[in-house]
C-alpha cells in the first residue's frame, strides 16, 4: 500500500504515522504538512532515515501541487489536516475555512482523479454540538456546530459525504472524542495544564469547569483508524469514543495529583462564547462491526501522558518558547545544502 497522510506532522497525524509504520511493514508513507504553528518535524524525528517514509512540504489548498502528487499514484489517504483550535477560530475563522474546506475539496477533487481506492477523512465530535447531561452522539445525529471550527469540519464532512453520493468516491468519514497523549501542541487542555502546573503556573479553568468531554488517548484513536482504513466500509461514518467522560474540573485535579501539585494552581477564568457543555460519543458501530476497543482507560492513559511530559521536557519546552520551529529550519537547510531533487 502507497498511504498519503496529510497533517502527518500534527499530534494525531504523527501518532498514526508512527502507529501505521510499526504495525504494517509492507506500506509506504507520504506525510504533506504545511507546517504551520501546530505542525512540528521533531514529532516526526523517529522516522527520518526509514526507506518507508517520505515528508512533502505542501499546502492542502494548493491545487496545483496536491495534483501533481497525488499523480504519483496513492492506495489511500488518512486526511487530517485541519485547522483545529476553537479559541483562534472564535478570534478569525478564515484560515479555519481554507484549510478545512478548501483545502478538502481540493484534496478530493484530487484524489478522485487519480484513482485513490480508499479516503479517510478525520473529523471530530463537535460537529454534533452540545449535549444535555443525558445520550451520546450517534452517526445519524444531527449536525449542529456551534463554533467556528465545528462549523468548518461539519461542511468538510459534507464535502466527503456527497462524493461518495454523487460520484461513488470511496470515502470513510471519522468522528472523534477529544484526544490527548505525546506531542500535543501545548494550547490544548491536558498539555498545557500538565506543562503549566510543572512550571508552577496557573491552569486557567474555563467558568465553572462542570463542561464533560469523552476523552481516549490517541493511541487508541489511531489503532481504530487502522481498523477502520483497512477494514471499514466504504461511504459509512465511524464515531471513535472510549467512553471516557470527565470534566475539565475533575481532569485537572488528576493531573494535578499525577504531578504532585496543589489544586491552588487552578485559575477559574471567564468562559469563551459559545462553550459546549457536553460530549459523549457512541462508538457501538466501531465496536461491532470491526471489533475496535480501547487498549485502557483513562486512568492509565493519564498517567501514562503524564510521565511522558516529563521525560519529554525538551519537546514542549521548545514548543512553548518557539525554538521549535529552528528544527524545521535547520532540515530545510540541511536538504538545500545538500542539492536534494526531492522536496522538504
Amino acid at each position: 500500500m502507497r498511504l498519503l497522510v496529510t497533517g502527518g506532522a500534527g499530534f494525531i497525524g504523527s501518532n498514526f504515522l508512527h502507529h501505521v509504520h510499526r504495525v504494517m511493514p509492507d506500506v509506504t508513507l507520504v506525510t504533506l504538512d504545511l507546517l504551520t504553528y501546530a505542525g512540528n518535524l521533531a514529532n516526526l524525528a523517529a522516522l527520518e532515515g526509514s526507506p518507508r517514509h517520505r515528508f512533502v512540504l505542501g499546502d492542502i489548498a494548493d491545487r496545483r501541487m496536491v495534483n501533481d502528487l497525488m499523480a504519483e499514484g496513492f492506495d489511500a489517504v488518512v486526511h487530517f489536516a485541519a485547522e483545529s483550535h476553537v479559541d483562534r477560530s472564535i478570534e478569525d475563522a478564515s484560515a479555519f475555512v481554507r484549510t478545512n474546506v478548501l483545502g478538502t475539496h481540493v484534496l478530493l477533487d484530487a484524489a478522485r482523479r487519480h484513482g485513490v481506492g480508499r479516503f479517510v477523512h478525520v473529523s471530530t465530535d463537535e460537529v454534533y454540538g452540545s449535549l444535555g447531561p443525558e445520550g451520546r452522539f450517534q452517526e445519524d445525529s444531527p449536525l449542529k456546530p456551534t463554533s467556528p471550527y465545528a462549523a468548518s469540519k461539519a461542511a468538510a464532512d459534507l464535502l466527503v459525504l456527497a462524493s461518495t453520493r454523487t460520484y461513488g468516491f470511496p470515502a470513510i468519514v471519522t468522528r472523534c472524542s477529544n484526544n490527548y497523549g505525546p506531542y500535543q501542541f501545548p494550547e490544548k487542555l491536558i498539555p498545557l495544564f500538565i506543562t503549566n502546573a510543572l512550571e508552577d503556573k496557573p491552569l486557567p479553568l474555563y467558568g465553572d469547569g462542570l463542561h464533560v468531554r469523552d476523552w481516549i488517548y490517541v493511541e487508541d484513536h489511531c489503532a481504530a483508524l487502522h481498523a477502520i482504513l483497512t477494514r471499514g466500509r466504504l461511504g459509512e461514518i465511524y464515531n471513535i469514543g472510549a467512553n471516557g467522560e470527565m470534566s475539565n474540573r475533575a481532569l485537572t485535579a488528576t493531573i494535578l495529583r499525577e504531578l504532585g501539585k496543589p489544586e491552588s494552581l487552578i485559575r477559574y477564568v471567564e468562559d469563551r462564547p459559545g462553550h459546549d457543555r457536553r460530549y459523549a460519543i457512541d462508538a457501538t458501530k466501531l465496536r461491532s462491526e470491526l471489533g475496535w476497543a480501547p487498549a485502557a482507560g483513562n486512568a492509565e492513559w493519564l498517567a501514562v501522558t503524564v510521565r511522558w511530559y516529563l521525560e519529554n521536557r525538551s519537546w514542549w519546552e521548545a514548543v512553548k518558547d518557539g525554538a521549535y520551529r529552528s528544527y524545521f529550519e535547520r532540515m530545510y537547510r540541511a536538504r538545500l545544502d545538500a542539492s536534494s531533487a526531492e522536496p522538504l
